[in-house]
């Protein structure tokens, strides 16, 4: 091993303009130091060698000091290999090595902990080891148990909201629920102008621009978006209703559904019409309503001109070109296109006459036979 030094000393018919002088403030002193910078291994080919001639380039003026200065710390001389390094680390900057060695094989995902890794592992082998004492059905995380338990089976939620008193399972879902008061939506769509507030609700959302539906039905050929979407269509194999009516021994299969039905048991009417003071516990029938006012009639008929605000009456109306007749009369053979066709015959058989008139004691099978009767007694 020789220094530069020496190689300068052996040759000393050219002009040893490598040397440092304190009269030259425009060159940047390369101090004793810093060896390593200036050390030749002349058994190995492969370094970096300083050649008499080439000294010239070597020398580093001040005037351009800022963008060739040499730090101790980060040698710009480095092995081949270690140049090769960088610059792989420099194309896959976003991962450390230590998130490589925690890659999942199954999937794209990287983790910086092991232990990540293996929680995440699960997913893919469906191992889910936490069961329900009650129902049986199983979780991956002890926490997804714990919801299940809370919200399905005892109802306890601890979690409440200081704005609207909403209750939740879990801190996580409260914290979820407080964005939609304050107006925070931290992550928006690249393929529109929407924002969420929930990662997850993002990721959903852009199935609908990508079209991606990664949840298959067990039971079917069905995809869906999103795996809740999943979990309701499979109730419809499985004949699962989760939710029971708190006043009833009704269950349902939808949340919603047990939501909407509740009503008829507390008369709660949340949908009132923007044009008169009528309220509706459903929504669609609050919109079937409101058509009334505006006149919209979106239902056409295939078969003429006619149009319809519901479109229960348009499929009762095309029954006419198509003369189906889907109500069966159970007491004999007659049928009819409309079911309250079906119930006002019924009262035949069964000597039903459920309209009363309220001057005398007569009663009437059909609604027009009664306000009939009446005129007689108002003339």
């Amino acid at each position: 091993m020789q220094f530069v030094k020496e190689e300068r000393e052996e040759n000393t018919s050219e002009p040893d303009t490598s040397t440092i002088k304190h009269e030259e403030p425009e060159t940047r002193r390369i101090k004793l130091e810093e060896p390593e910078m200036l050390r030749i291994k002349h058994e190995d080919p492969g370094t970096w060698r300083i050649k008499h001639e080439e000294l010239e380039t070597c020398k580093i003026k001040h005037e351009e000091k800022e963008s060739l200065r040499i730090k101790h710390e980060e040698p710009e001389i480095k092995h081949e290999e270690q140049g090769e390094f960088i610059e792989e680390k420099e194309e896959n900057d976003e991962s450390s090595p230590q998130e490589k060695q925690n890659a999942c094989d199954q999937c794209d995902k990287m983790f910086l902990w092991a232990s990540l890794l293996k929680k995440h592992l699960k997913v893919h082998a469906k191992k889910k080891l936490h069961s329900c004492h009650l129902c049986g059905k199983s979780f991956l995380h002890v926490q997804s148990l714990k919801e299940h338990l809370q919200i399905i089976h005892t109802g306890v939620r601890e979690y409440v909201c200081s704005e609207c008193e909403k209750t939740f399972s879990s801190a996580s879902s409260l914290k979820l629920h407080e964005r939609i008061h304050i107006g925070e939506k931290l992550y928006k769509c690249l393929h529109c102008d929407k924002r969420f507030n929930h990662s997850g609700n993002l990721k959903t959302h852009e199935r609908i621009h990508t079209g991606e539906k990664p949840y298959k039905c067990s039971h079917c050929d069905k995809r869906f978006g999103d795996s809740s979407s999943l979990k309701k269509h499979e109730r419809i194999h499985t004949g699962e209703k989760p939710y029971k009516c708190s006043h009833c021994d009704r269950r349902f299969s939808r949340s919603s559904n047990l939501k909407t039905h509740e009503r008829i048991h507390t008369g709660e009417k949340p949908y009132k019409c923007s044009h008169c003071d009528k309220k509706f516990s459903h929504l669609a029938i609050l919109k079937t309503h409101e058509r009334i006012h505006t006149g919209e009639k979106p239902y056409k008929c295939s078969h003429c001109d006619k149009r319809f605000s519901q479109l229960s009456s348009l499929k009762t109306h095309e029954r006419i070109h198509t003369r189906e007749k889907p109500y069966k009369c159970s007491h004999c053979d007659r049928r009819f296109s409309k079911s309250s066709s079906l119930k006002t015959h019924e009262r035949i058989h069964t000597g039903e006459k459920p309209y009363k008139c309220s001057h005398c004691d007569r009663r009437f099978r059909h609604l027009a036979n009664l306000k009939t009767h009446e005129r007689f007694h108002t003339g």
